[in-house]
């Protein structure tokens, strides 16, 4: 079955498509999630989210990219979308902290899947700190980093999911290795 009919048949909303669509991309969509949220619940929660929206736009879907590409972009704005929403979270609970407000906060770490095979580190202490650098990237910057290193994607794909030109991505993953390096080191000065 070609790209377009497979589009047709989820346009249509038949049951075959939708399973052709979970089987083909439920692992790749999964992979991508971990790679931006290290936790395996949350990397599943926002792969589910992730497809609900697909299934819910596909009328939207015009055909200007390959659907993969359109999925990878919905993907990578999910986890984005999730990250900011945690980091939001962990502002109020600072802010709660100063003025004396005892709220419960969510302590569960958040660095639990360690395992990903875009992943390979000796420890999961040096996985959190990477983890943690990576996070102190602007956005830009982080999802270019982590859709290349981490999940693999080539600048040309990058290019089309986040819409930016190649040069823009290279760019982008330049500056992002420099403050990489810059957070590192400063952490590793830190630490000793």
């Amino acid at each position: 079955m070609s790209e377009t009919e497979f589009i047709t048949q989820l346009k249509n909303q038949t049951r075959a498509s939708y399973n052709k669509l979970i089987d083909d991309f439920q692992q790749k969509v999964f992979a991508t999630c971990i790679s931006f949220v290290p936790n395996r619940e949350d990397a599943e929660d926002i792969a589910q989210e992730v497809f609900v929206e697909v299934f819910n736009s596909i009328s939207n879907f015009k055909g200007q990219s390959r659907l993969s590409t359109w999925i990878y972009k919905i993907t990578t704005n999910k986890c984005l979308e999730f990250i900011r929403k945690r980091n939001t979270k962990k502002r109020f609970a600072f802010l709660q902290s100063l003025w004396g407000y005892n709220f419960e906060i969510d302590k569960t770490n958040f660095f639990t899947e360690m395992s990903h095979p875009g992943i390979i580190l000796e420890n999961k202490e040096t996985s959190e700190t990477l983890f943690y650098a990576i996070n102190q990237l602007p956005e830009a910057q982080k999802t270019v980093f982590t859709l290349h290193k981490v999940d693999g994607k080539s600048y040309q794909e990058i290019s089309e999911i986040i819409e930016k030109s190649v040069s823009s991505v290279e760019s982008l993953m330049f500056r992002a290795k420099k403050n990489l390096q810059r957070l590192l080191e400063n952490f590793y000065k830190n630490d000793n």
